[in-house]
């Protein structure tokens, strides 16, 4: 029943076959792919860790039986295996031990063996690492076990999985498990080949992890790998083989013979190493001095680590850790860290993100690097873009404020063009700004960390703000406040302003009245004050309607209403009509010397000084002596009262009245308190010399007027506050003497600011406006003048309120009051009674007015009875002449007949029939009585009538000539004709003496009433001045005029209705820019070019346009004249020759000059063709010229031709007609060289090129021959030549000019044939060789045996092969390339300078220079100058353009203003000359005037005297006629005008004189204006003046800091450009430098620290440089606004300058920090750093020179200012000196 010992052996090796068959090739070692170790016997030295759940003897000595020793003698044996096997001393031990191969004598002598009867076994190695396991070998000593099982553990036990069953029934053993067969590495199946029961003894089970049946298609895989790998090894044993009397009989000796016993096991495997090892070594603890035993370390390579090299090493994760497979090492791959860190792990989700390249992660970063690989910085660190990112300081701390940039201060970690990241770069908040982060941006402020916007938004209201912008202060957020806003937002108007607008102060004054308002505080939206009672107007300054203010002199007390002391009586003065009057009131109170006046005063308004103000007529010629006043106060006065300082002395005042005055007032003032009435005494003394003549009287007396109380405006507070502005108010009031208006009863007219001052006085002396009260009968409203109170009063009522009548008018009324009319001859008075208006008549007087006689009588004042021949009782009370005749009768005393009556009432006995109508035609009452008056002829008894105007004939009762009408009609009436007086009045027919109509019109004129001119005549006929139409026959239409001279026109205006574009009254001009009127059409447009002439006229008859130097023609459209040319390119002068000219004048387009007759040439310079002789002799030829000529022509047209086919054989060539033989032939060709260069040629390919080939043949040969005809033709056509040349050598005899043009054209034509032949022949050759060579080359690349095309195709099969090899490695590097050339790219496309021109120049985007309106770096315009900047272009440069021509257009209006100043100042003094004239004149008139009234005074008395004479002596009654005749004589005698001339010129000489004498007012009055207006002017002139002064002065601090920050600019541009080219030579030099010392890298530190030096250094002149400017804003408060500008400017010129110095001083930086490692030129940087550091200093010195040229500027704007003070006071005493001026013209003194 045993198995020969052959079997397991072969068995064994058949295994240890099939495992190496699948184990890698070992030959290229771990370098070139998977290695692995030797495998063996993985229980050699582990005996430890070998173990059995049951081992017989290990308590106790056990006895077991033999089954196959039946047979034998000894059958059972003793099992102790309490102490370890001997093989002499203890060899019944049967510990587990006993399996393991050892290879020695005894090997079947020890075994290991289970305890009786126990089936369920297990046998478990225990490995202290992972192992590659193979296969097991177990060789039993007894029965294979009837059932088992063998398992694994690849994570030390924790779990297990079964490698497979194995039963002799798999069925009953292992329900459920499959029986097989294998399909699948992984299918557990239970086998049962090894469970027999045979053999009894030295029975085999193999398990071979990798069943040699099944094809493993990589065994690398992980799968594989995984079922090789263990930890723990167990074999279990679950049922024994029996002989089934164990079921039969359960006794313990039945068991002894049932047992596990194993002579070997053998567990094949090496350590498992993932392909990573070929060897392996002891783990620690483990001895390595057993030979045969397999360690569990391994050895690892491909950067692994681990007992089993599962691990990759440390800092070996960038790749997943991966087992060995074949050639692929899939060695860990080194992490790649930058150098920051010695760590890092393998991240899959990293792994597969890179598309399985990379998935490594740096772990611990260092240097402030982060990322996957430490590529990155940290947060708040960015990476130096000038280091490399190995270097351990590639990260920089971020500088960047925590509260205004995001995330708390993070910057940019690196540079990334395409996502707009800069390495550094703060990423600030929505509203924050700066290269940190560390201020708020324009308009926003209150940076803080809590804010997520980072600041605020400033609140300002632009109206308020400076410039209008929304900017406030960064930190506190108050925006920058115009001079006159207040309020953290500038929304508020300062104390005392309102009108918050744009204007430059941003708020207006309120400007309250000082009296009219209670205070200067206003409104701020609407700028109203508050007013006092009744005070109206947003300052206050007006009143109410129906109010008024007080005038000075407002508290007013007559004189005629005091109390009268004794001898004082009252004395009633009336108005005179269209006189002002000179006093107040009724009258005055006539005050003799010792007089006294009580005047009661109880309205005093407030408690203050008042001015007494005493009005007077004086009756002395010398001054009234004294006039003492005394103050009654009723009481003391109160310490607390305005008048509580006053002492009695005060109250006693004495003053005298000059004669030449009517009033005065006391030097001293008089304190009154409101509310106290007060009692003023008034005493008349006079101290004067008694003797003095009084004039008559016969004492001294004063007519007193009245008094006032003026309010005394010293002690009033609104002058005397202190401040400026009653300090200017009390200047201005007594400037113009405000006060001095106040005294006169006749007031001039009072000023605009008295008035306005006066006006506020009286608002706060009443508290408010006083309410006018005016009395509704006597004033025509309720209304009065607000100046004093005036209402308008009713004819002949007075009173401020109209509240009375006049003295000398009574009975007021709604009508007001009526004239008292009072007789002076009798009356006693002119005033009457003032309700009834009953005069006081004198003793005689009678009537109402005591003005006349009784009735009856007659002769006032002397009256006598009325003498009317008893026929009335009424006479004229002055004349005497009778009223109401009776009896027809009429006349002084009724003794005549009445006009219309005939007759002699004093021959007889009165009667009515003495007195009888005038029959004209009838009587006078009948209606149609139309005479005069009628008498009787005395010759023959007729009754002649005196008919009236208008009337003729005996009885008046036909119409006269010039009348119409019919008398003779009832009712009817004889009219005027009316004809405009162009009739004669004399002539009957001169109109219709029934219609009226005009028949006979005089003066040119017709119509109905002759009241238009006639046609061609134009006038106004109501003037008789029509005169004939005078129309310009060449501009009038000619329909208009019937002849040259006889032309109609309007008959209104003369206007003649004119042709086209000609004006004028009589159409005899043309328009403006029109000319010949002469053409009688019209004139025409000058049409005078816009850009070459001065004007768009032109000359009115020629035409000739007005041209600007170099320009000519008529419309100056040519050049000028005696020059020709384009004038738009170039004109030049008419080079002739002046002999054989015409005029001087050339062609003005060719410039050929204008030829004599036989004179020809381009200068008029040879004879012409046809003359002879040396010009300018030229003479004309012989008449043979003419034949001759005609021949040279026609072979001139001949020559042309042939030139014509040599030039169009030049242009085609001969092979014009064989192009397209060429064109075939190319093709062909083409076709033969694309099969050769195809290298692949088959046997077909080759036929075709053999046929293109043999076609090509023949076309060379049709082609050749083809050539050959032509070459034939050719000859021909040299044939003709030849013959054409001799024709012409025989006409180069007769004409040389033509026979050298024809030479050079044959010429010209023989080289161009023989180059065409020549080249066509030789292109022909070329291809022809071309074609045969190309032949022989496709002949050889089919014959030949290693011919182009075999060797094309193998060059083909090996680029296939390298192509298939290479292509996954050419797809990555070619995906590689293309990533990389797309990031620089997008790197590329972010490298523009499109910020930089868009600050600079405006160019917005990336437009190019061509495109771009603004320019940009590196553009230029059409004349090569830079170009940068432009129209609508707002950038730094455009916009100091702009303000530079904003600044020179300000002092160009400045220029203006100053010359319209000029022209004020002019007019001023022509104003002032006139006012000095119109005053003489007024003067003289006055003389005349007065002379002429005195001569007219005179002339009356002696009229009325020598009238007065002339009555009494005609009424005296002793006078006879003959005394009467005498004295009639002698008034006839008198040289009286008695001829209506000398009457008229006598009425003129007077009118002359009174006009004269009335034109003073006039005269006066307009002279007030004159002055009035020489005032205004004045004032205008100064705010003119003072405004241009202001604004010439901003202009020039304007201009002045604008030509300072040009050159500021210019200099920092220059800087900037030795600094780009130091920068320039800096890089070029630090190329070469590949290493540097650390003496060099120290000397670099060095110079930076000096360029940092430098820098703070700059930044501190650039402080104090910004406080300079902040102090000269400060101190020149006129030029805020253009210094702002200015500092703007400065500011974007001082950002770029810092912003290029940083970049300059960072690219510096930069470069020297990319060379910390050089090596070599130390002392040449060292030098060159030196260099750096001069330039540097070089430029600070730069800058010092600029900020001494800035303090220069701020010294010369100081000394403007200074100018503009002195300016300020020459133009104050200007105005001291007008205003004199003016007050003097005001009062005439």
């Amino acid at each position: 029943m045993r198995t020969p010992p052959r079997t397991p052996l072969l068995m064994l090796l058949s295994g240890l076959a099939a495992v190496a068959a699948l184990e890698p090739d070992h030959s290229h070692g771990c370098a070139n792919g998977s290695c692995y170790p030797a495998t063996g016997d993985l229980l050699v030295g582990r005996e430890k860790n070998l173990k059995a759940s049951s081992t017989c003897g290990m308590r106790r000595k056990e006895r077991y039986c033999i089954v196959s020793h039946l047979q034998d003698e000894k059958k059972c044996f003793d099992c102790d295996s309490q102490r370890p096997y001997d093989p002499v001393y203890n060899t019944i031990n049967h510990r587990i031990e006993n399996v393991i191969t050892t290879f020695k004598p005894h090997r079947k002598k020890s075994w290991w063996q289970s305890e009786n009867g126990k089936s369920d076994v297990f046998i478990q190695l225990d490995l202290e690492a992972e192992f590659h396991f193979t296969h097991l070998i177990m060789t039993f000593k007894t029965f294979r076990p009837a059932a088992m099982l063998i398992e694994r553990s690849a994570d030390f036990g924790h779990s297990w999985q079964i490698y497979r069953y194995f039963s002799h029934d798999c069925a009953a053993a292992f329900p459920g498990v499959s029986p097989g067969p294998l399909r699948s590495i992984n299918d557990v199946i239970c086998e049962s080949r090894y469970s027999d029961i045979e053999p009894s003894t030295e029975g085999e089970v193999i398990y071979r992890v990798l069943d040699p049946a099944i094809k493993i298609e990589d065994p690398y895989s992980p799968n594989i790998q995984n079922q090789l790998k263990i930890t723990n090894l167990r074999v279990n044993f679950t049922k024994l083989h029996t002989l089934g009397d164990n079921l039969l009989d359960p006794r313990a000796e039945i068991k002894e013979k049932y047992y596990y016993a194993m002579y070997e096991l053998v567990v094949r495997g090496n350590c498992f190493c993932y392909g990573h090892a070929s060897e392996c070594a002891p783990i620690d603890g483990i001895r390595d001095d057993i030979e045969g035993m397999v360690h569990g370390r391994c050895v690892c390579n491909h950067n692994t680590k681990g007992l089993n090299c599962e691990q990759c090493h440390a800092f070996h994760n960038d790749l997943p850790w991966r087992p060995a497979e074949g050639r692929n090492t899939n060695a860990c791959k080194k992490c790649s860290c930058n150098g920051h860190s010695p760590l890092c792990h393998f991240d899959m989700a990293v792994y597969l993100s890179t598309g399985n390249t990379s998935g490594g992660v740096c772990d611990d970063c260092q240097h402030n690097t982060m990322g996957r690989n430490c590529e990155m910085c940290k947060p708040f660190y960015y990476k130096d873009p000038f280091k490399d990112i190995r270097d351990p300081r590639v990260c920089i701390a971020c500088d960047c404020d925590p509260d205004g940039s995001q995330n708390g201060g993070i910057c940019d970690g690196h540079t990334e063009p395409s996502l707009g990241m800069v390495a550094g770069q703060c990423r600030c908040r929505a509203n924050v700004e700066g290269p940190r982060c560390d201020r708020c941006t324009s308009g926003f402020f209150g940076l803080s960390a809590g804010n997520p916007q980072g600041c605020q938004a400033c609140r300002c209201d632009r109206r308020g703000t400076v410039l209008g912008s929304s900017q406030c202060d960064p930190i506190s957020g108050d925006c920058f406040c115009k001079r006159l806003v207040t309020g953290r937002s500038c929304d508020q108007c300062l104390p005392e302003h309102w009108a918050l607008s744009h204007d430059p102060n941003g708020c207006r004054g309120c400007e309250c009245d000082v009296g009219g308002a209670l205070d200067n505080a206003c409104s701020m939206a609407s700028g109203q004050c508050r007013c006092r009672s009744h005070m109206a107007g947003r300052q206050c300054a007006q009143v109410e309607s129906g109010y008024y203010f007080m005038s000075l002199d407002h508290f007013l007390y007559e004189a005629e209403l005091a109390r009268l002391g004794q001898s004082c009586t009252v004395e009633t003065r009336e108005h005179q009509v269209g006189r002002p009057a000179t006093w107040t009131g009724t009258g005055f109170a006539r005050v003799p010397e010792g007089g006294t006046l009580e005047f009661v005063v109880s309205d005093v308004p407030a408690s203050m000084e008042y001015d007494l103000l005493i009005r007077y007529e004086s009756q002395m010629p010398r001054d009234w002596g004294e006039v003492r006043i005394t103050v009654t106060r009723p009481g003391t006065i109160p310490t607390s009262s305005p008048c509580g300082n006053t002492i009695p002395d005060d109250d006693r005042l004495a003053v005298s009245l000059p004669a030449g005055s009517r009033f005065v007032v006391p030097a001293r003032p008089v304190c009154l308190e409101r509310g106290v009435t007060y009692t003023l005494r008034l005493e008349f003394r006079n101290d004067q010399d008694p003797n003095v003549i009084l004039n008559g009287l016969a004492s001294a007396l004063v007519l007193v007027d009245s008094i006032a109380l003026i309010p005394r405006h010293a002690s009033m507070e609104m002058f005397n506050a202190g401040d400026p502005a009653s300090s200017k108010r009390r200047q201005t009031y007594e400037r113009y003497r405000c006060h001095e208006g106040a005294k006169s009863v006749i007031r001039p007219l009072m000023s605009d600011p008295c008035a306005k001052l006066i006006t506020s006085m009286s608002a706060i002396v009443n508290d408010g406006a006083l309410p006018c009260s005016c009395d509704p009968q006597g004033s025509t409203s309720s209304m009065c003048d607000v100046r004093g109170g005036q209402c308008h009063c009713r004819p002949n009522v007075i009173g401020r309120r109209c509240d009375r009548c006049a003295p000398g008018t009574y009975s007021f009324g709604p009508s007001g009051c009526v004239a008292c009319g009072c007789s002076l001859e009798g009356s006693v008075t002119r005033l009457c009674d003032k309700f009834s208006g009953q005069c006081h008549c004198r003793p005689g007087a009678f009537g109402l007015r005591c003005d006349g006689c009784q009735a009856g009588h007659w002769g006032f004042p002397s009256c006598r009875p009325c003498q009317c021949s008893g026929r009335t009782d009424e006479c004229n009370q002055g004349t005497g002449a009778c009223i109401n005749c009776r009896d027809n009768t009429g006349g002084d005393k009724c003794d005549r007949c009445a006009n219309g009556y005939y007759g002699n009432p004093n021959l007889g006995k009165a009667s009515s029939a003495d007195c009888r109508p005038c029959p004209c035609p009838e009587a006078p009452s009948s209606g149609r009585h139309f005479a005069v008056s009628c008498y009787k002829d005395n010759r023959n008894r007729q009754i002649i009538c005196n008919c009236n105007h208008g009337y003729t004939g005996a009885r008046c009762d036909q119409c006269a000539p010039g009348y119409y009408g019919n008398p003779s009609r009832p009712g009817g009436r004889c009219q005027p004709c009316q004809c405009n007086n162009n009739i004669d009045m004399s002539d009957t027919g001169a109109c219709d003496r029934q219609t009226g109509e005009c028949r006979k019109c005089l003066y040119n004129t017709e119509g109905s009433q002759c009241g238009v001119c006639k046609s061609g005549y134009f006038g106004d006929a109501f003037r008789r001045n029509c005169r004939k139409c005078t129309c310009n026959f060449l501009g009038t239409e000619g329909s208009q005029c019937m002849e040259r001279e006889d032309c109609v026109c309007q008959r209104a205006t003369g206007q003649c209705q004119c042709l086209p574009h000609v004006i004028g009254l009589t159409c005899d001009h043309c328009a403006p820019n029109h000319w010949n009127l002469a053409s009688g059409k019209g004139c025409e447009p000058c049409r005078c070019d816009p850009n070459n002439s001065v004007t768009s006229s032109c000359n009115e008859f020629t035409g000739q346009c007005q041209c600007r130097d170099g320009f000519g023609g008529q419309t100056c459209t040519d050049c000028q004249e005696n020059y020709w040319g384009d004038p738009r390119t170039q004109c030049r002068a008419c080079d002739c020759d002046w002999r054989g000219i015409e005029t001087s004048q050339c062609n003005r387009v060719t410039g050929h000059c204008v030829c004599q007759q036989g004179v020809s040439g381009v200068r008029c310079d040879q004879c012409a063709r046809g003359f002879s002789g040396q010009f300018p002799n030229c003479h004309p030829c012989h008449q043979c010229f003419g034949d001759w000529d005609r021949i040279v022509q026609d072979l001139a047209v001949r020559t042309r031709v042939l030139a014509e086919r040599a030039h169009e054989i030049q242009t085609t060539g001969l092979t014009g007609p064989y192009e397209k033989a060429f064109g075939d032939l190319e093709e062909k060709l083409a076709k033969a060289q694309g099969i050769v260069n195809a290298r692949n040629a088959t046997s077909a390919a080759v036929a075709i090129l053999m046929e293109l080939i043999e076609d090509l043949r023949a076309q060379i040969s049709d082609t050749t021959d083809k050539l050959n005809r032509l070459e034939g033709d050719l000859t021909i056509v040299q044939d003709s030549n030849s013959e054409a040349s001799k024709e012409l050598s025989v006409l180069e005899r007769e004409a040389k000019e033509l026979n050298l043009t024809s030479e050079q054209l044959h010429h010209q034509l023989d080289i161009l044939k023989n180059s065409n032949f020549l080249g066509a022949y030789d292109s022909m050759r070329s291809s022809y060789n071309k074609s045969r060579d190309a032949e022989g080359r496709a002949s050889d690349s089919t014959t030949a045996r290693r011919s182009a095309v075999s060797q094309s195709a193998d060059t083909r099969r090996r680029t296939e092969r390298l192509i298939s090899a290479k292509k996954d490695d050419f797809n990555r590097k070619n995906a590689a390339n293309k990533h990389a050339l797309g990031n620089l790219n997008t790197r590329s496309q972010g490298l523009d300078m499109k910020k930089i021109n868009e600050k600079v120049c405006g160019t917005q985007g990336n437009a190019l220079c061509g495109e771009s309106p603004c320019g940009g770096a590196g553009c230029r315009d059409d004349d090569g100058n830079r170009h940068c900047g432009g129209l609508n272009c707002n950038a730094a440069v455009p916009v100091a353009n702009n303000a530079l021509e904003r600044a020179k257009h300000a002092e160009k209006e400045l220029n203006k203003a100053m010359a319209e100043v000029e022209v004020l100042f002019i007019k001023v003094a022509e104003a002032k000359r006139k006012a000095e004239e119109a005053k003489g004149k007024a003067q003289v008139a006055l003389d005349k005037a007065t002379v002429t009234k005195n001569k007219v005074d005179r002339s009356n008395n002696d009229l009325r005297d020598l009238i007065k004479q002339i009555r009494e002596f005609l009424t005296e009654d002793g006078a006879d006629p003959d005394s009467i005749e005498a004295v009639a004589s002698r008034v006839l005698e008198l040289s009286i005008p008695a001829s209506p001339l000398q009457i008229r010129h006598l009425a003129d000489e007077i009118k002359e004189r009174v006009r004269s004498l009335s034109n003073v007012d006039a005269i006066l009055q307009q002279t007030q204006g004159d002055v009035h207006k020489a005032e205004q002017l004045l004032l205008d002139a100064k705010r003119a003046r003072h405004h241009a002064e202001g604004v010439k002065t901003t202009a020039e601090t304007v201009k002045q800091a604008l030509v300072d920050a040009r050159a500021a600019q210019t200099t920092a541009e220059k800087a900037i450009a030795r600094a780009k080219a130091d920068i320039g030579d800096t890089e070029a030099r630090l190329a070469q430098i590949e290493s540097e010392t650390s003496n060099s890298e120290k000397d670099l530190h060095d110079a930076m620290d000096r360029l940092g030096t430098l820098g703070r250094e700059i930044n501190t002149l650039k402080t104090k440089r910004a406080n300079n400017s902040m102090a000269a804003a400060r101190a020149e408060e006129t030029a805020t606004m253009a210094q702002v500008k200015a500092n703007e400017a400065k500011q974007i010129l001082d950002a770029q300058l810092t912003d290029k110095y940083h970049e300059v001083e960072q690219r510096v930086d930069t470069k020297a920090k990319a060379v910390k490692d050089a090596k070599k030129r130390a002392d040449s940087l060292k030098e060159e750093a030196k260099e750096l550091l001069t330039d540097a200093q070089n430029k600070l010195r730069r800058l010092a020179e600029l900020e001494k040229n800035y303090e220069e500027n701020q010294r010369r704007l100081e000394g403007k200012a200074r100018q503009l003070d002195g300016l300020e006071d020459k133009m104050r005493a200007i105005l001291d000196d007008i205003n004199k001026q003016i007050q003097i013209y005001n009062t005439c003194q």
